[in-house]
């Protein structure tokens, strides 16, 4: 039996690399990317960009694809939460339009990786950059996939982490920011409460769940690969990165959990005269990335559906999570040695 052809954006990112591993063994993977090279033998790249509805193939290089592809897999976005809300549109909406309009001549299945943040979609002045503009992109561009008429399934992943048998990561990401800050103790108070649900997923049970969705000729839907309530809480996050830390040899300060409206309301009022600008600025920074994290409610979770209730449990997203951490620290904050 032939192996299907699927076209794949995104291949250089944290989820394209873990989607290559998943899928190339079963399937013809073409690679559509700007400008990192995938740099993989089991796949064949193509130079291209999403900013142009021809995919900057032009019309014949476009056919010619659409003729030879049978699904495709659109995880390619802007993810970069400093970018201005106007960017993460243009890649993350008018991005996914362009591919729907490919997966259209291509008569392909079409599946949709999104964000299950989309279920925490921010107030309007919070939406203008960061977090919120970045959920806002990607609550349009589902809209976009819904209303096309084709064949279209929407995946949605929490926060993505390390690979759960390595930590290993193609890129680190706004997670690794938490355990940074609080590795150098850079971080004095986590704006959050500590009982708040921390939803991450490892990257290769992302690809699983998409691979089984794929494998299983699922065309229609929305699946959200999260934690769920299996998830860890805010300060079970913390207290473990503390002890990887430790481990480490590192001995950061315990950062203060609060809630973000008392931080609001208590804190950042102090900050104006005794902090300096650039680190109320970090803070800030730091603080719109923890408003997703707001809530006391879990997020769904289609992983029991997908017959992967096994593996997302408590204790093995902890397990996951620490080796993210470790991963981290080895790669950026080597150990040090322990005082006598």
């Amino acid at each position: 039996m032939s192996k299907p052809t699927l076209l794949l954006t995104g291949a250089t990112g944290v989820l394209g690399r873990a989607f290559v591993e998943e899928l190339a063994e079963d399937h013809r993977v073409i690679a559509l990317r700007h400008r990192a090279p995938v740099d993989d033998p089991r796949v064949t790249e193509l130079q291209g960009t999403l900013d142009d509805p021809l995919l900057g193939l032009g019309a014949e290089g476009f056919h010619d694809l659409a003729r030879r592809v049978d699904l495709v897999l659109h995880s390619g976005a802007r993810t970069a939460w400093n970018a201005s809300r106007e960017t993460l549109f243009a890649a993350n909406t008018t991005g996914t339009a362009h591919m729907l309009g490919f997966a259209e001549a291509a008569r392909a299945p079409f599946t949709y990786v999104s964000t299950a943040f989309v279920a925490r979609p921010q107030e309007e002045e919070r939406t203008a950059s960061g977090p919120g503009a970045y959920v806002a992109s990607k609550i349009a561009a589902e809209r976009l996939v819904r209303e096309s008429g084709l064949e279209a399934a929407i995946v949605r992943p929490s926060v993505v982490g390390g690979d759960s048998r390595t930590g290993r990561i193609a890129a680190f990401q706004g997670m690794h920011q938490v355990i940074a800050g609080c590795v150098h103790g850079a971080i004095p108070v986590v704006p959050a409460a500590a009982g708040s649900p921390f939803d991450h997923i490892p990257q290769d049970l992302v690809a699983r769940g998409v691979g089984k969705l794929l494998r299983d000729g699922v065309t229609s839907g929305e699946y959200w690969l999260t934690g769920g309530p299996a998830s860890p809480t805010v300060g079970e996050h913390i207290d473990r990165i503390l002890r990887v830390a430790e481990r480490f040899g590192h001995r950061p300060p315990p950062p203060r959990l609060m809630p973000a409206e008392a931080v609001n309301r208590l804190l950042l009022p102090m900050m104006q005269d005794v902090i300096p600008r650039s680190l109320r600025r970090r803070f800030a920074g730091f603080e719109d990335l923890m408003l997703l994290f707001q809530s006391s409610a879990h997020l769904e979770s289609s992983f029991g559906a997908l017959g992967m209730a096994d593996e997302i449990t408590h204790d093995r997203l902890l397990a996951a999570f620490e080796k993210s951490v470790a991963y981290w620290i080895a790669t950026k904050a080597p150990a040090v040695e322990k005082a006598a």
